[in-house]
């Protein structure tokens, strides 16, 4: 979430929340408030049957008048934070982190699966908004049957915001054999394409038209497999064409995702 308050800020306000009731109003699972005006402060709450916690204060302002700012809200629901040079257990909490700095840890008042409204109120400009899902990585998926000529898969997904590469195979489960590797390198701009058979990679395979991979960015592949070939496409833009070495198409029954991302979706179809 990118934001600038306003030059004449005294307050602003993001809620998550149960819905957008106003009579009776809806609970409040997070009611996050910086405030400009007397001590410079970021308050927190939870509203309940229409009736407010105990305030959470924090006695320092992170944001600056006019000037932008990135908040990012990291939903735990059995949060681990890192405290060098060990890991301690939290319990359920929200961590907020503005311009990349921890700021504060929120524990939960209310049920995760009740939240389902987001809300930004009061004097804000706001630019972006992004909500990135839980996805558990690595992704290994199984292929019914193995592949045949017509199918497709498609992966939805979203960059890291640093990331240095992906990966998606294709592969049989009954041996060490994987029929299309593809490896996108955002720093490098180079997008790999291999297969590796009795314990051997094979030619890269590194030619395109474009690179169309961007830190924190969401993306659509799409790989159609045909009769002779594997054809790939992203954001919908056919991309390149990966002559099958494989040639038993069924035996190509697992699907593999690890790497500097985070996955939506993944079908196949």
């Amino acid at each position: 979430m990118i934001t600038q308050p306003r030059c004449a800020l005294c307050r602003f306000q993001v809620d998550l929340s149960s819905g957008c009731s106003t009579k009776p109003r809806s609970d409040v699972a997070l009611h996050f408030s910086p405030r400009f005006i007397g001590p410079p402060s970021v308050v927190c709450n939870s509203l309940l049957r229409e009736s407010w916690g105990k305030e959470e204060t924090l006695h320092q302002l992170p944001y600056k008048r006019g000037a932008p700012f990135e908040t990012i809200i990291l939903v735990h629901k059995d949060a681990f934070k890192a405290s060098e040079p060990t890991l301690i257990r939290m319990e359920a909490s929200i961590n907020l982190c503005i311009n990349g700095t921890h700021l504060l840890e929120y524990k939960h008042k209310i049920p995760l699966n009740r939240v389902d409204t987001f809300s930004i109120s009061g004097n804000v400009r706001v630019h972006a908004i992004g909500y990135i899902p839980n996805s558990s990585l690595p992704y290994k998926g199984s292929i019914l049957k193995g592949l045949s000529p017509g199918q497709h898969i498609t992966i939805k997904g979203q960059v890291s915001m640093y990331p240095h590469s992906f990966t998606v195979n294709l592969r049989s489960s009954r041996t060490e054999n994987i029929a299309l590797h593809l490896n996108p390198h955002m720093k490098s701009g180079a997008f790999i394409r291999n297969s590796y058979l009795s314990e051997s990679w094979g030619q890269e395979e590194r030619e395109l038209p474009y690179f169309p991979f961007l830190s924190g960015e969401y993306f659509e592949i799409l790989i159609l497999c045909q009769p002779h070939q594997f054809k790939l496409a992203v954001n919908g833009s056919h991309l390149f064409e990966f002559r099958h070495r494989v040639q038993d198409l069924g035996s190509i029954d697992q699907l593999e995702i690890m790497g500097d991302l985070e996955l939506d979706d993944v079908k196949l179809w």
